[in-house]
């Protein structure tokens, strides 16, 4: 077949570039339409139950999640010029399309009794900008005597305060809430620059649109830098222009390919698709080095270009398909996590590493068919001394240190093991932003002075039709949102019990001590206030319209899955348990932040099992190719080895279990697995060459075997250490781990799989024919039966 196939490329090897190019013109069309995604990443699976109540609470009061904020804490903002120049910062983000409302000290209400009307009435506490310090300073002291708002809205204790500026859901989704956040910064730098007033921006979709703006950044860069990168390693080894031009134009095309894969599939580019090209360019530049490599070898050998080029097909094309399927799988395994953006990630990684093998193995030979024969020069890293001295130094370890080998190993192992114990798993709604950036910082400042600004959000269902009016209910609520007050790092609580605090308050004049619930003396009077009154829209956010459902709101800090894990199943829900347990109430906590650390531990888990379901078929192809239980074994070890000791590192280094963290393991496992393929199939190719001589056949794999390793170790590990110039850090964090375990790859490939080899292999046969007997790469070396061929003797004259 294989003989064929070669036949076939370089017969037909113009038409199949003809073709080549076509299908790379039509993706490169394709590509125009590709999307980027503005939607939060949804994690948790549609039929959670935890996602069907989120999905109730969002249709009955809207979303937790699309408010951004900007806060001051510098007392001049409190002087009437720069007072006036806050007002007018307000007013011009009250009137930008897209902005749903605006909540501020200049714009700021409150509740007044109209005895005529027999209602309340929501008047502004600013009806314009005062005309002197004095008259300001009285407003002002009005406004911080509202408790409605404090801790919401202004910091009692240092003078602190915030702009609520909620995005309309149509916005916040798509490609126009980049604008719009764009735009409330430049008002928000505008409104620094005339007063000299520090402003610090956060909230969720200010995150996301950051984050969106530095992924399509990083996209590029790390594509050119992938591309920079291989491409001066290609000519270090080779030292041929053509050996660098012609790999790298393969990874170009399978990179259009992606783009197109990507808008063929209905797909948007996300933080992980987004990492596809460069991940290609540096997983496919493997195939271009072992099939030069081979063809260098080969032509050194017997200086016939065409059979040479022949023989790259014919000697290892099954090899490098298999390699790259077990690449794939490492990928194509994410599909079976039931998560979006896994599974896009993994079917379009997969499709263009199997594409990428057909691309290389019809352009490289297909290409070098069409140029001059490498001259000796191009020929010499055959010979390169250094890596020769390397290669000679592992064959003589392999062979008379095996037991220090193993020794060292299981030290290694042993070690690692103890670090794997010491792995948490933790995550953060801004996770991927470093400590020092902007965004981090102003997080802080909001967590400071305000418990944060993740949203949480508990809603409580009273069991009846209007049971909110029942004040048993509502004291009950209040005894609840006492306790969630007086925890660290949450916010006071907004709800109907706040605004029926309010309401008392405004009833009994704005008398700071009449902040409280209704008794049953006032109850009737207030109540008919409020029905009368134009709070009902006011209401709307915290009630549902049968009056059963009441909406707890909360601003929490991003303290992190597990303690977030802990305060919610460790200290509320108990604390709901008691309060509630004489009621006919049922309170849940729900919310954007809670949906988002349940959809994290859901995602690693999903990653973990994906990682044991490649290794399992990883395994399963080892099985058909060897038919050889101890083989089998011989062959995943050294690629489990690297797998604990990066697990060891994280543990040790305090480096959390996240869902970039988890990735890695999966695909690195697809991609280590490679070498030891190449590695076996060299060695059971030489093993019948040298007549089943174990020892002559380890060396002589290691020698021809050992640098095609090294050097396409070397490629991965560059082409993904990369990926620490990144700003996110899960992006950093997969390309460190993975650069480190592929490197420790390289050395347990070529150093502990021939000595484990050596060590349990005996060479023999027990009459089975392994399927990796059949590659064409081992052939020559074996006749029908299985066995060695005879070497012609040489005709004497």
């Amino acid at each position: 077949m294989w003989s064929k196939l070669a036949y076939s490329i370089l017969k037909f090897r113009v038409t199949l570039m003809v073709i080549l190019a076509a299908i790379t013109v039509f993706m490169g069309y394709q590509s125009q339409n590709i999307k980027w995604s503005y939607d939060l990443a949804n994690i948790v699976p549609e039929k959670d139950p935890d996602m069907v109540y989120f999905r109730q609470f969002r249709s009955t009061f809207g979303e937790d999640g699309n408010i951004m904020a900007l806060g001051i804490q510098d007392s001049s903002v409190y002087q009437l010029e720069n007072f006036r120049k806050f007002s007018e910062l307000t007013h011009r983000l009250e009137g930008k399309e897209g902005i749903r409302n605006v909540l501020g000290l200049p714009n700021l209400q409150k509740l007044e009794k109209n005895n005529q009307k027999r209602a309340f009435e929501l008047r502004p506490i600013f009806e314009e900008v005062p005309q002197d310090q004095k008259t300001l300073d009285s407003l002002i002291t009005g406004a911080r005597s509202l408790k409605f708002y404090s801790g919401q809205l202004i910091n009692a204790e240092n003078g602190a305060t915030l702009l609520l500026i909620t995005i309309r859901k149509e916005i916040l989704n798509s490609k126009n809430r980049d604008q719009l956040v764009d735009f409330i910064i430049n008002q928000g730098k505008k409104f620094e620059e005339e007063s000299g007033i520090d402003v610090h921006f956060a909230g969720l979709p200010y995150s996301r649109s950051i984050t969106t703006s530095k992924v399509k950044d990083e996209l590029n860069m790390f594509l050119v830098l992938s591309l920079i990168v291989t491409g001066i390693i290609l000519f270090l080894f080779f030292r041929s222009f053509k050996a660098v031009f012609f790999p790298l134009i393969i990874i170009g095309v399978v990179v259009i390919w992606v783009m197109g894969t990507i808008a063929l599939l209905g797909y948007k580019i996300t933080l992980l698709t987004g990492l596809i090209p460069p991940i290609i360019v540096v997983i496919g530049i493997p195939n271009s080095v072992y099939m030069l490599n081979r063809y260098h070898h080969e032509f050194n050998e017997h200086g016939d270009q065409m059979k040479a080029l022949s023989r790259i097909i014919r000697k290892i094309g099954v090899v490098t398909f298999i390699t790259n399927l077990t690449t794939a799988v490492g990928f194509f395994v994410l599909a079976t996590t039931q998560i979006n953006v896994l599974v896009e990630f993994g079917i379009v990684a997969g499709i263009n590493i199997m594409a990428t093998f057909i691309v290389s193995i019809i352009l490289i030979p297909g290409v070098f068919s069409l140029y001059k024969p490498p001259s000796q020069k191009h020929l010499k890293h055959l010979k390169f001394k250094m890596l020769d001295w390397v290669i000679k130094k592992i064959d003589i370890a392999v062979h008379t240190m095996r037991p220090a080998i193993f020794i060292l190993t299981i030290a290694v192992v042993a070690v690692s093991a103890v670090g794997l114990s010491k792995i948490k798993a933790v995550s953060y709604m801004v996770d991927d932003i470093p400590e020092k950036s902007p965004l981090k910082k102003d997080l802080r400042f909001f967590e400071e002075n305000f418990s944060g600004v993740m949203p949480l959000e508990i809603i409580v269902d009273t069991g009846t039709k209007k049971g909110v009016q029942n004040l048993k209910n509502l004291r009950k609520i209040d005894e609840f949102e006492n306790f969630i007050s007086s925890i660290d790092g949450i916010s006071q609580p907004i709800s109907v019990v706040s605004f029926a605090k309010a309401a008392r308050q405004a009833y009994y004049n704005q008398r700071e001590a009449f902040y409280s619930l209704p008794i049953n003396r006032d109850m009737p009077f207030i109540m008919r206030y409020l029905s009368e009154g134009e709070t009902e829209e006011l209401s709307q956010s915290f009630i549902d319209s049968t009056g059963r459902y009441v909406r707890v709101s909360l601003k929490i800090a991003d303290i992190g899955s597990s303690k977030l894990d802990s305060l919610v199943n460790g200290v509320i829900a108990p604390q709901i348990d008691s309060i509630f347990v004489d009621s006919k109430m049922d309170v849940n906590v729900t919310g954007t932040t809670l949906m988002f650390i349940k959809g994290n531990k859901f995602l690693i888990e999903n990653l973990l099992t994906s990682m044991l379901i490649a290794f399992f078929i990883i395994a399963l192809i080892m099985a058909l190719l060897f038919r050889n239980v101890k083989m089998i074994i011989v062959s995943i070890i050294p690629n489990i080895i690297p797998l604990l000791i990066t697990a060891g590192i994280m543990g040790y280094f305090g480096i959390p279990l996240k869902p970039s963290t988890a990735l890695i393991f999966s695909i690195v496992f697809g991609i280590s697995v490679d070498d030891s393929i190449h590695f076996l199939a060299k060695y059971r190719q030489e093993l019948f060459a040298k007549k089943f001589d174990v020892s002559k056949a380890i060396s002589k794999s290691i020698r021809e075997t050992g640098s095609s390793m090294i050097y396409t170790s070397i490629i991965l590990f560059f082409g993904f250490i990369i990926f620490v110039l990144s700003e996110f850090g899960g992006t950093i964090a997969l390309g460190k781990l993975t650069s480190i375990t592929l490197f420790f790859a390289m050395i347990t490939n070529v150093v502990v799989l021939p000595a484990l080899i050596l060590q349990f292999d005996s060479g023999k046969r027990d009459g089975k024919h392994p399927l990796i007997e059949n590659i064409p790469e081992l052939a020559e070396g074996i006749d029908e039966d299985g066995k060695p061929k005879k070497k012609k003797s040489k005709k004497t004259n």
